[in-house]
């Protein structure tokens, strides 16, 4: 059964020098190279790192059978050495595993998760069954040339300091016209919209009360924005909500210049599905699919302020 909105989310300790961080696969299988890049990374902050047992199994486009990718999440979030978990990757899966995913574990014992895309279904599982806080940030399967100093700070951060995150509205981002003036706070939940429009009716309940943070990923059309909103509508989900927080919306820059779909472009679909909730939206926060992604806290409470064009969320460990 799902819990009612949280409003006040529980939170792991922060990590310190010396703590373990379990890096696993949820969805598709990660680089051998690159993980042991992401291992080196989270080693020099004084974190002992160790793989889970089936982070590079392969089965079709998932990394393991839906038993070994759930087994190796569920070993860390009970295992009370440690201290955060970490994905490797997005891609596929994580939707199939969902339901196993042990909360009751984590809420004895809450640690942060971190990862996104296909990981938001595992974002949303915690903070809807087991109002736990969670990390929207970088893979383990670390990439340097799409990461780079921002993006190792902001995640080091996240993990290891109880310090608010503050991101601000950047005009080079195709969402940034999308504001619809004011000020609104609760809880920051949400993600990858896909995700949470396969969610909406299963795993996601009504958002009410919440800020909901959205952000897409290349190769679909301005048609599958439309589905997946009015889906979200339809159900219910986001009545009551808040805010809005619209991040990276990729593929669609070139449409702003040259409409192909009846004159709209991806600005438009957002205007149209989101007028109709009346409340603040903030457009144009770095965060998403794209190059040197921030890490942000989910579920604990936020700010948007679209004057200021700023989103300030409280830290997701304590």
């Amino acid at each position: 059964m799902l819990a009612p909105p949280i409003t006040t989310a529980l939170r792991g300790p922060c990590l310190r020098p010396g703590d373990l961080a379990r890096i696993v696969s949820p969805s598709s299988p990660p680089g051998r190279a690159e993980v042991a890049r992401g291992v080196q990374l989270l080693s020099s902050w004084g974190l002992r790192v160790e793989l889970g047992e089936h982070v590079f199994e392969q089965w079709g486009y998932m990394a393991g059978r839906d038993e070994q990718r759930v087994a190796d999440l569920n070993a860390a979030l009970r295992d009370p050495e440690v201290r955060a978990v970490i994905t490797t990757r997005g891609g596929k899966g994580a939707y199939r595993i969902v339901d196993e995913v042990d909360v009751e574990a984590a809420r004895r014992d809450p640690k942060p998760l971190v990862g996104f895309s296909d990981v938001t279904h595992l974002h949303v599982a915690l903070w809807a069954r087991g109002g736990l806080a969670s990390l929207h940030g970088p893979f383990a399967n670390w990439f340097d040339p799409a990461m780079g100093p921002a993006t190792e700070e902001s995640l080091r951060r996240a993990l290891m300091t109880t310090e608010p995150v503050v991101l601000c509205r950047d005009q080079r981002e195709t969402t940034a016209s999308v504001n619809t003036e004011g000020t609104a706070s609760g809880p920051l939940v949400g993600g990858n919209l896909d995700a949470l429009r396969t969610e909406a009716g299963a795993g996601l309940p009504n958002l009410r009360g919440t800020i909901l943070f959205l952000e897409h990923q290349r190769g679909t059309g301005l048609g599958e924005v439309d589905r997946a909103l009015t889906q979200l509508i339809r159900t219910g989900t986001l009545d009551g909500v808040h805010g809005i927080v619209l991040g990276q919306f990729l593929g669609f820059e070139k449409d702003l210049d040259s409409p192909s779909l009846g004159g709209w472009t991806i600005v438009d679909v957002l205007r149209d599905r989101l007028a109709r909730l009346g409340v603040p939206v903030l457009g144009g926060i770095p965060a998403g699919h794209g190059f040197h992604p921030p890490t942000i806290p989910l579920g604990t409470s936020a700010v948007i302020d679209t004057a200021a064009g700023t989103l300030t969320v409280d830290a997701a460990v304590r």
